[in-house]
This record gives C-alpha cells, structure tokens and sequence, in this order.
C-alpha cells in the first residue's frame, strides 16, 4: 500500500471524527417527541437521547365526573412516551452521523 494514501486515509478520518464531532455537539439542541395516552402524556428528548422535558395533561388529574387515572397507568404512559422519544432520538442521531460519515461509522471501531 502506498504511503501517501494512509496518509491521505488518515486526513479523511480525522476530517470525518471532527465534523462527527460537531454533529454530535449540534444535536444536543435537536428536538423530537414522544407521546401515549392519546397525548396525555408528552416528552421532549435531545439528539442525545437526553430527556429534557415531561408534560402531563391535567386531564390526567380527572374531570368533571371525578374519575382519575390510575397512577399505575399513568407510570405506563410516561416510559412508553420517553421510550418512543428516545428511539426516535437514536433514528435521528443515525440518520444525521450517517450524513457524515457516509455509512463507514460501523466500519471503524469507536468512530461512533
């Protein structure tokens, strides 16, 4: 193999770490939800797969007939919102790396 081209192979991966870098540092402030219970229940993930927000619809409280969610319900509805919210957290941070490394990422040991 010739020198010049590890070299320029070697370029090419660091240029590639560096902009993977800076898309990995722009999705902390990338957003997607997750919802269940018809949106009783609404979560705010990061690119990072960090949940940054959970909203509850008072609904939830009960209404106007007295009725109330079961709390154990309720725990059902937050992980499925946060588990929808972090999946789709992970599908965005594939797609926006992917754009990047043009699909080498699993390629290259600890690239990604």
């Amino acid at each position: 193999m010739n020198p010049n081209n590890i070299g320029d192979l070697l370029r090419q991966v660091t240029r590639m770490r560096k902009d993977m870098d800076k898309v990995q540092d722009e999705l902390k402030n990338r957003y997607v939800e997750g919802r269940a219970g018809g949106d009783l229940v609404h979560v705010t993930v990061n690119g990072q797969q960090e949940l940054v927000k959970v909203t509850i619809s008072p609904k939830i409280l009960g209404s106007g007939d007295g009725a109330k969610m079961d709390l154990e319900l309720l725990e059902d509805l937050i992980v499925a919102a946060v588990s929808q919210g972090i999946e789709k957290s992970k599908a965005l941070m594939k797609e926006e790396l992917g754009k990047v490394s043009g699909g080498l990422g699993g390629m290259i040991p600890g690239l990604f």
